[in-house]
């Protein structure tokens, strides 16, 4: 079988009414690929009838005592947005056995929620500056910024997530030389959309990579775009806070219990977390303990910064759990993804966060994160999360499993031929089970008539007694959980008990 590209036509665009068949040519997403590819698992609906977008979707010391305590920012989403994942049109794609019930949830939350599309441009006398937009009383006030990243005239092209608000964005920028001496050589330009979820942007990549070499090439023309607006355009509630209208809890439980991890519905290279995990090798760990325990990471990278995007999403995906109620009481974990100067007021208010940036100066503003990564170099200025930079055994131990487990599923790929399986699955699924008997084990301690956590419960959890004792005693803090952290010193192997409170 010959594998169709789902790269759309520049202009062409043709909605096809309901119950009509497509129209006779390429499809974007071949009905049997998905199995075949792991990069193209979609979402039910991801294919769109039109050749322009996709149409709309169907809808270390002696013992401690630890008392919990809750943080200031609730939230209830386990994840990245809380995503629950979705499945393909044979169910076989991120997860098995969704029933009918769960697939039309899934659906429901698969809408197009387009508030704004524009065009931003580099002025070598004003510099960036939004050149176009729809809708034109939109506030995109800093969106110059976000969609033309710091450093970006080093490159040809690039594709950039970012914030806005409460709403988050995708763009994508492209360099052209040309021989005019008011452009002083070169035409810069970046197409994007916002959106109130990062979660479907991904959708959109393909049309906003012609739509900006359209842009270069032929600059003012604007009719795709405003089609595209108009057919994409968000139905927004009342109330001006910009929010659509979540999918019921009640009608998401079974979702969340059934399917044991969120769908990477960020449009990704094909081994995206794998490629992640091999960059930071055994630091992978520390990075997840970072997560789990809810830090403000800042990731710094010169351009491009798409690539650093996604190890903004990929951290996220690290804190995953599946067990009911655990992250109520926590900061909400979403990606800030790429943030600048401009993002600095924001960021002193946030407790919690994930993000990139391509300018250095962020690197002295310590009180605006905990953890700074430039490269593979992970640090921190707190002399609190010092002690969690260290590798135990018990982390060393961990990365072999997940790279045996690795081993297993490539071999089993091309002995096999096993497509139904991908090293993405894997690798989340690896951290949330992790995650998952973490507090699993923790739940249990706390509701038993002895509410002590031995050295025992630590080693089960996979955890070093010693190695990672203020990891758990921050973990247990940060998450409300109630027991009696007891661990031996080995110097002195009396118990000591202090109250966190």
């Amino acid at each position: 079988m010959v594998e169709q590209s789902d790269r759309a036509p520049l202009l062409d665009w043709e909605e096809v009414p309901p119950g009509q068949p497509p129209p006779s040519g390429p499809s974007l997403e071949p009905a049997d690929s998905v199995g075949s590819d792991p990069q193209r698992c979609r979402p039910q609906g991801w294919e769109g009838a039109g050749l322009g977008w996709p149409s709309s979707p169907g809808a270390p010391g002696g013992g401690t005592a630890v008392r919990g305590r809750s943080p200031r920012s609730p939230s209830t989403q386990a994840g990245p947005e809380g995503d629950a994942g979705a499945t393909d049109e044979e169910g076989d794609c991120a997860f098995t056995g969704l029933s009918v019930k769960e697939r039309r949830v899934t659906e429901w939350e698969e809408k197009d929620q387009i508030v704004a599309v524009f065009v931003v441009t580099f002025d070598t006398r004003s510099g960036n500056m939004v050149e176009w937009c729809l809708p034109q009383d939109v506030n995109l006030e800093g969106v110059e910024f976000k969609s033309m990243a710091s450093g970006s005239h080093r490159i040809a092209n690039d594709f950039i997530y970012f914030r806005k608000g409460c709403y988050f964005g995708l763009a994508c920028f492209a360099n052209m030389p040309v021989e005019s001496e008011l452009e002083r050589g070169a035409r810069m330009k970046s197409v994007g959309i916002l959106s109130p979820s990062y979660t479907l942007l991904y959708r959109y990549m393909h049309f906003l990579e012609n739509q900006v070499r359209h842009q270069l090439q032929c600059p003012g023309q604007y009719s795709p775009l405003e089609a595209f607006y108009e057919d994409k355009k968000a139905v927004l509630p009342s109330g001006g806070n910009g929010l659509v209208t979540a999918c019921p809890t009640s009608a998401l439980g079974t979702m969340v219990n059934r399917c044991m991890h969120p769908e990477m519905k960020i449009t990704h290279p094909a081994g995206c977390m794998s490629q992640f995990i091999r960059f930071f090798g055994e630091q992978i760990m520390v990075l997840w303990k970072f997560a789990l325990l809810r830090k403000r990471i800042l990731i710094f990278s010169p351009p491009p910064v798409g690539v650093v995007c996604y190890r903004v999403y990929c951290c996220c995906c690290l804190a995953n759990v599946s067990i009911p109620g655990i992250g109520a009481s926590v900061p909400e974990f979403r990606p800030f993804f790429y943030i600048n100067v401009a993002d600095i007021t924001a960021l002193e208010t946030e407790l919690s966060y994930v993000a990139c940036t391509t300018e250095k100066i962020f690197e002295e503003k310590k009180e605006l994160y905990d953890v700074y990564i430039d490269n593979q170099n992970v640090k921190t200025h707190r002399e609190s999360l010092q002690p969690l930079l260290r590798i135990n055994n018990a982390d060393r131990e961990k990365y072999r499993k997940l790279s045996e487990q690795r081993q297993l599923l490539l071999y089993s790929q091309e002995v096999d031929g096993d497509c139904t399986s991908n090293e993405e699955d894997l690798f989340i699924l690896f951290f949330m089970e992790q995650n998952n008997r973490i507090f699993q084990t923790l739940l249990e301690v706390a509701g038993s008539a002895d509410p002590t956590l031995t050295a025992e419960h630590v080693r089960a959890m996979g955890l070093d007694p010693q190695g990672d004792r203020g990891f758990l005693v921050d973990l247990l803090e940060v998450y409300g959980i109630d027991v009696m952290l007891v661990i031996d010193n080995p110097c002195c192997p009396q118990r000591c008990f202090g109250d966190l409170m």
